[in-house]
């Protein structure tokens, strides 16, 4: 089944895009359900998903091109992907985003932190010789660079500022300084850094959005990413997983947990197995109906709503 995927490129030409974080399969194709039409992988919440373990740093690119390989077969919306600090030197990085790249990647985040997480951030020359690598890795494909500097605007925000700034020079296509959290600062980066900017991991305090979209998109924010899928998925499972402890079933669970009117124990209605069906009977002549027990539920009319 060939995937058609969308450019990134193209849709933040016209609109501010909003890109949730995720992690793998599901993630994404919850994301893509809900309505969003792009995504930013988060190599933390791949860590905490996969491996059990906080984001101290510890993934390797083969675990994050594995995971994002696998999405890109079989999501046609666009996913930009965190790559840290691009997992070694210059020509490590020039790798790994060709390798991104090619396994279907839109953009390319790349940050000035420290390999070791908590030991500074990296010296410009040794953060523009990375941007350097990137950029010729990314060349000859619709995959763009996002330059992330990780300085603190509340302690030297022109420091941040200058980096963009050196970034674009370049030829990073999008820039942003990812511990960004309010209006104010918004403005004073969009008044000396042009281009594309990045609003990172939109946040909210007590009920209020920092920031809202058409305030930052009209500053030239026009990427926006924010974090919720791996905090929801865990929040859900640990609700559905105390009722059905008590009750010594999964009653609960299939009552409460259906969302857009699918019934039954499985997910698999959220992956249109009706879609897989006809794709074998283009090579076998027949169409299976496709059945499950744990899709008790699911008929003709609930397939119609996904």
């Amino acid at each position: 089944m060939m995937i058609v995927r969308n450019s990134l490129r193209e849709m933040m030409k016209k609109e501010c895009v909003i890109a949730p974080c995720v992690y793998d399969c599901a993630s994404a194709r919850a994301v893509e359900l809900s309505g969003f039409k792009a995504m930013m992988f988060s190599g933390g919440e791949l860590s905490e998903a996969m491996n059990g373990i906080p984001d101290l740093g510890v993934i390797s690119i083969d675990e994050l091109v594995w995971a994002v390989s696998r999405i890109c077969s079989v999501s046609s919306i666009p996913i930009a992907v965190d790559i840290e600090d691009g997992f070694g030197g210059p020509l490590t990085v020039y790798r790994n985003c060709k390798r991104l790249a090619k396994a279907g990647a839109m953009a390319i985040q790349l940050e000035d932190e420290a390999p070791v997480r908590g030991t500074g951030i990296l010296l410009q020359e040794e953060y523009f010789a990375k941007i350097k690598a990137a950029l010729a890795g990314l060349e000859g494909s619709d995959c763009m660079l996002i330059s992330r500097t990780n300085v603190d605007p509340a302690a030297d925000l022109y420091e941040g500022i200058e980096r963009c700034l050196g970034s674009i020079e370049l030829g990073a296509e999008i820039t942003t300084i990812v511990r960004l959290n309010n209006l104010d600062d918004a403005k004073k980066i969009a008044q000396k850094v042009p281009g594309w900017k990045m609003y990172p991991d939109l946040d909210s305090r007590n009920g209020i959005p920092e920031v809202t979209v058409e305030e930052v998109y009209a500053l030239g924010f026009n990427l926006v990413t924010m974090h919720y899928l791996l905090k929801a998925a865990m929040s859900g499972m640990l609700k559905a997983g105390k009722h059905n402890f008590k009750n010594k079933n999964n009653v609960w669970s299939n009552d409460n947990m259906n969302e857009k009117g699918v019934g039954g124990s499985s997910a698999m209605p959220y992956f249109d197995p009706k879609k897989w069906m006809e794709l074998e009977g283009e090579f076998t002549g027949t169409v299976r109906e496709f059945s499950h027990p744990g899709m008790n539920n699911f008929n003709a009319k609930e397939r119609s709503k996904i």
